[in-house]
């Protein structure tokens, strides 16, 4: 049967437990859906336990001894890395072999931000490796008071420049990150995944929050993906949430851009609702900037709750020739020590009304996401990954 329109949601950073090599990156015994879950007495997935999430990783209150309404496994990334963008672009068919530059140690070349700086008319504070909700209460006041943008950056290889709304006006801050990225795609050594805007409003630290006009600004995927053979063939492709930056819009005909992860889901049941072929592609970010990075366990496991209620929701609005495809793209383990991504497998989780529930066992490569949306519309695909064997009843 060729489905007529594929749903695929990344709970973004919701691990289901270490990779082979999870030791390369220091991130052994890392299972963030088994630690998150267990910080919480009463942790409760009803929607996802019926899926069979239960049966791919030990999970609080989640039985495995189930028949579930889907088919259910693992999914091994073969990409070199543990960030967003390698994650998403592989699920789209590539393999991503060179991790982008980070600049964790020691801040951005003087050379670089010098550039910057000439080229925006404002000067730049920070320039370390810090959390976003804590650089502002330390820098905010001086950034208030003389107008400096406040640079800073993480363990993934990205760029973030963080600007009181009231101070830089949103559209000014999306304009200087837009120099940023040409400055940094311009040269190779400096050439990060991402320049990320991060706008905040706030008269003082212990009032300051981040608001969600959060852009990204990511470099090109080296290639072409699934994404593109779509919407070079005619069928629509939808993105929800930040996909349409993570592929700096190429592929995408459609986007929305999400305040939270239960606004995103509003927008995929409305997507639901309307008539489309071919691809709606969902990121839920909140798991990961809001609780995994912070090492937020107990709200991190409110979060998956929250969206196992959206997803009860959206499935009664599901057609019988739809198909639904839940993963996610790298771990963030809320118990684990620092405040980076980790390396782990991710749970993949394949729906249909009809669907003859099939353990998947553990599948090499994300990209079998992609191979399987490009033999279902019959378009070009990569060379990587291999289909998801789908049964109907």
């Amino acid at each position: 049967m060729k489905f007529k329109r594929i749903f695929v949601i990344v709970m973004d950073s919701v691990g289901a437990g270490a990779a082979k090599d999870a030791a390369a990156y220091g991130d052994e015994g890392t299972n963030t859906l088994n630690h998150a879950s267990y910080s919480l007495k009463e942790f409760k997935i009803p929607t996802l336990e019926s899926l069979g999430l239960g049966k791919i990783t030990d999970i609080n209150n989640t039985r495995s001894d189930i028949e579930a309404k889907a088919s259910y496994g693992k999914l091994e990334e073969m990409s070199v890395g543990k960030d967003t963008l390698t994650g998403h672009w592989e699920m789209m068919g590539l393999d991503v072999k060179v991790p982008f530059p980070s600049f964790t140690e020691h801040g951005f070349p003087k050379e670089l931000i010098d550039k910057l700086e000439a080229e925006i008319g404002r000067k730049t504070i920070g320039n370390y490796a810090a959390s976003g909700t804590e650089i502002i209460k330390v820098l905010g006041p001086e950034h208030m008071k003389t107008g400096a943008i406040i640079v800073y950056t993480s363990s993934d290889s990205v760029l973030q420049i963080a600007a009181n709304e009231a101070i830089v006006p949103v559209t000014e801050l999306y304009s200087i990150c837009d120099k940023a990225r040409k400055i940094c795609s311009d040269n190779p050594k400096w050439m990060v995944g991402r320049i990320i805007a991060r706008p905040f409003i706030g008269t003082a630290p212990d009032n300051f929050v981040r608001t969600a006009n959060r852009h990204d600004y990511s470099v090109s995927p080296s290639s072409k993906t699934t994404l593109d053979y779509l919407k070079k063939a005619g069928y629509d492709v939808i993105g929800i949430g930040k996909i349409s930056d993570i592929f700096n819009t190429h592929g995408i005909t459609e986007s929305y851009h999400n305040e939270s992860n239960h606004n995103g889901m509003e927008h995929t049941i409305y997507c639901a609702d309307k008539d489309f072929t071919g691809l709606c592609f969902v990121n839920l970010v909140d798991f990961d900037s809001k609780y995994g990075h912070r090492r937020n366990a107990q709200g991190y496991a409110k979060c998956i709750m929250e969206f196992d209620n959206d997803l009860s929701e959206l499935l009664k609005h599901l057609r019988d020739d739809d198909l639904l495809m839940i993963t996610a793209d790298h771990g963030n383990d809320p118990t684990h020590t620092g405040t980076d991504h980790t390396r782990e497998n991710v749970p993949i989780l394949v729906y249909n009304k009809n669907i003859v529930s099939k353990d998947l066992g553990l599948i090499h490569s994300f990209s079998s996401i992609g191979k399987t949306i490009s033999n279902n519309f019959g378009v070009k695909s990569t060379q990587n990954g291999n289909k998801i064997n789908i049964k109907l009843k």
